[in-house]
């Protein structure tokens, strides 16, 4: 890890400090919350606006907007400064969710959507790069896990406010909720946050490498969206793939030799930036699943709300923020990370591998232990890895490594989706006539069952599985399916149970590598970057300039 002094890049009174702090959480809060907020609203808002072909788009749009742009916005807030970054990114996603609450047409939802996420693709990193630079490192683990809280907390109320929003006011509230935070988050940025900017030349963009990245993250993030409906040998999964990972090639080629490149290639050469980003993609795609797939289960088997789904993974959220907060105060005060970031690994394959014995039957106090178990382990390493990233790289590359950090995290989430659900898929597709054979129905109503994927994903919908059967069948066939319909929910239930748990083999196997990553870590007293200099890197500016 780089050596340092222990003093934060920027010098401010505590009092302003705080200001500063409560301003980044807020900005943190408003992009968190937003993607939880308008999940609930969402089947609303694709009905008034007639958009259900292209329902997953409005956050595929997002997505990938903030996605790309992340690396991009880390980069030039290392050359210009956080101050004008953030300012210019508030005021992007503030602009892009008026916008999108005056939508007329699906298009423009999706379109302005991605104008949202050009917004956000700011809020994260660089965000989390401002903490970075106004705390030594022995600080920063504690505000670390604050961060975490925060995500937290936003997947933990906003389903009931995009609910509430949506039953009393009207849909487009929810994006215009937005608009009184921001401008509390924009002014106090503008009043508080000093500028810091490199003062030794002029700095310089690497457009070509920025055209590049784009070109290669926006096939491959198209290709695993489009996974959840196609299979791995489609054009438009394995073919977008294929095509984005060879431009990536021609990136990273691009990058090496370029003097002032975007993703600086030689952060990969940097054992614990390495290590950590790899950890992160892995606890990222092991951590997908379950926050996907477990809110389904609860309303297909369950019988849950949307609303209600939210709050039944309330367990899991309880304990990722109680282990975000409970490590960020643990590194602060001792400076260790390496052993509470192999627990955080041990712990959620533990939990995983608890979740891959969920049945249609599973008490649901048993299943929130597993749940809390598994967000127990996710917790730490959020919080840690972004601590190991910036503590081992110099002060101008904070933003950078943070945003290539989150730009990691976000596309394991991505890949995460993509495998999890192809396991969901098949294990589904195999499960049901094994489940519907071990019951009373007879083998003429049995063979009768669709095989194919997507006919057989229609029975697994949310609401009255048994009537939309009947729906299905002929009036001729009823009276003789309608006796049996309990028996074929049930099984129905049963396979989807199994499918479900299926989806959590993947995220044992990411959790282990992600334990073995970490295991690597040479672990090194957590500390600050040295304050910069004229020389060095960059001058303190006041509010304002």
């Amino acid at each position: 890890m780089a050596s340092a002094a222990r003093t934060p890049t920027i010098v401010i009174d505590p009092r302003t400090r705080t200001q500063i702090v409560i301003a980044v959480m807020l900005g943190l809060f408003l992009a968190a919350i937003d993607q939880t907020i308008v999940g609930t609203a969402l089947p609303r808002i694709v009905t008034d606006l007639h958009g259900n072909d292209i329902y997953t788009w409005a956050f595929t749009g997002y997505l990938l907007t903030a996605t790309i742009s992340g690396p991009i916005y880390g980069k030039i807030s290392d050359l210009f400064g956080r101050r004008p970054v953030l300012l210019f990114a508030v005021v992007v996603f503030l602009v892009g969710s008026a916008l999108s609450g005056f939508s007329h047409e699906m298009w423009q939802l999706v379109a302005f959507r991605a104008l949202q996420g050009l917004g956000a693709g700011a809020l994260f990193p660089v965000a989390l790069a401002v903490i970075g630079d106004m705390f030594d490192a022995a600080e920063r683990g504690k505000y670390q896990g604050f961060v975490g809280a925060v995500f937290g907390l936003s997947s933990l109320i906003g389903p009931a406010i995009g609910g509430i929003i949506t039953d009393t006011v009207g849909w487009q509230w929810v994006f215009f909720v937005n608009l009184p935070i921001g401008f509390v988050v924009f002014a106090v940025i503008w009043r508080t946050l000093p500028s810091l900017r490199r003062s030794d030349a002029a700095p310089r963009i690497d457009y070509l490498g920025a055209s590049v990245l784009v070109a290669a993250l926006v096939p491959i993030l198209i290709g695993l969206t489009n996974k959840q409906s196609g299979a791995w040998t489609d054009p438009a999964v394995g073919g977008l793939i294929a095509l984005g990972l060879v431009v990536t090639a021609i990136f990273v080629w691009i990058e090496s030799r370029t003097a002032d490149p975007i993703v600086p290639i030689e952060l990969f050469r940097n054992r614990s930036f390495a290590l950590s980003v790899s950890a992160m993609f892995l606890a990222s795609m092991a951590f997908f699943a379950p926050i996907v797939f477990l809110p389904r289960w609860f309303q297909v088997v369950g019988g849950a709300s949307a609303t209600q789904s939210g709050y039944q993974i309330l367990a899991l959220l309880g304990g990722l923020i109680l282990s975000a907060i409970t490590s960020g105060q643990i590194v602060a005060r001792t400076g260790r990370y390496k052993p509470l970031a192999l627990g955080a690994a041990a712990t959620l394959a533990i939990g995983l591998l608890l979740l891959t014995n969920l049945r249609a039957d599973t008490p649901l106090p048993v299943l929130w232990s597993w749940m809390f178990i598994t967000g127990l382990g996710v917790g730490p390493m959020f919080a840690i890895f972004t601590l190991v990233v910036q503590g081992a790289v110099q002060p101008r590359q904070i933003g950078t490594a943070t945003s290539s950090l989150t730009l990691f995290q976000q596309i394991g989430g991505s890949v995460g989706l993509a495998v999890a659900g192809t396991a969901f898929g098949t294990r589904l597709v195999e499960e049901l006539p094994r489940q519907l054979a071990a019951s009373p129905v007879p083998p003429q109503i049995i063979a009768a069952f669709p095989s194919s994927a997507g006919a057989v994903g229609q029975l697994v919908g949310v609401g009255n599985i048994g009537q939309a059967i009947l729906a299905g069948v002929p009036a001729g066939a009823r009276a003789q399916i309608e006796p049996y319909l309990p028996d074929i929910v049930a099984a129905i239930y049963r396979a989807f149970s199994l499918a479900t748990a299926n989806t959590f083999v993947f995220g044992v196997v990411a959790a282990v590598v992600a334990g073995g990553a970490v295991a690597l870590l040479r672990e090194a007293p957590m500390r600050a970057p040295a304050p910069q200099t004229s020389r060095g890197s960059g001058a303190l500016a006041e509010p304002g300039e």
